[in-house]
């Protein structure tokens, strides 16, 4: 992921699906999040000082962490109920424990579990989501709702913590397959819902990254120099 942050200057806008925001502020810091195997995040801060070999075009410096694995925080009963009962299962719930591949399969047999059973004994991320972009599953449907409000407030909470008024993109390999329906879902309600930040928030842009592009490829080619 640090690699695709250090792409993001580069990407062609072909590649970019905006959701909500503005145009963002030029110069200013910009986010990176992308649930996918796990929650990648990032992001490029300016730098002081001169550019260097990672920041041919500007002088910038990506960021390598482990924000994935900040503690999941609930905003409705719901998702106090579904915490609960992910707890009981594996302690400590993380953002990366929900927002990624796996995390869809959990959050669908979470909310089974919570109503009572019956339905499909799913086990595969790619139809979960199928399920509910069809139509063909309510519980599907309430699971990728879920996943995508969660991942709204946590990509809120990251611009928080970055001043990311550059924007906040969107890799990781499920968003980019979700489309229009992603633009549907509770995403942008929750990256702005922070109280009196909320006026903060709504002019940052969110964008989509066409995974197929390969677009890391670029951060590594700007590492090489």
């Amino acid at each position: 992921f640090t690699a695709l942050a250090l792409a993001l200057p580069l990407l062609d806008p072909a590649l970019l699906r905006q959701v909500g925001g503005g145009p963002g502020v030029p110069g200013a810091a910009v986010a990176l999040i992308g649930p996918g195997t796990g929650l990648g995040v990032s992001g490029l801060v300016p730098a002081s000082g001169p550019a260097n070999a990672l920041s041919a075009a500007a002088p910038v410096a990506a960021i390598a962490g482990e924000g994935g694995h900040v503690t999941l925080a609930a905003e409705t009963a719901l998702e106090f109920q579904v915490i609960e009962q992910l707890q009981r299962r594996y302690g400590h719930v993380s953002a990366e424990r929900v927002v990624c591949g796996q995390g869809l399969v959990d959050l669908y047999h979470a909310l089974l579990a919570l109503q009572g059973g019956g339905g499909v004994d799913l086990h595969d991320p790619a139809e979960v989501s199928a399920r509910a972009l069809d139509g063909s599953d309510p519980r599907a449907v309430q699971t990728l709702q879920m996943f995508c409000g969660w991942l709204g407030s946590v990509a809120g909470n990251l611009a928080l913590t970055l001043g990311a008024r550059g924007g906040v993109y969107l890799g990781g390999g499920i968003v980019p397959r979700l489309g229009e329906w992603f633009a549907r879902s509770p995403f942008r309600a929750r990256f702005e819902a922070k109280g009196r930040f909320r006026d903060y928030l709504a002019p940052i842009p969110c964008w989509v990254i066409d995974a197929q592009a390969n677009p890391a490829l670029l951060g590594l080619a700007r590492v090489l120099g």
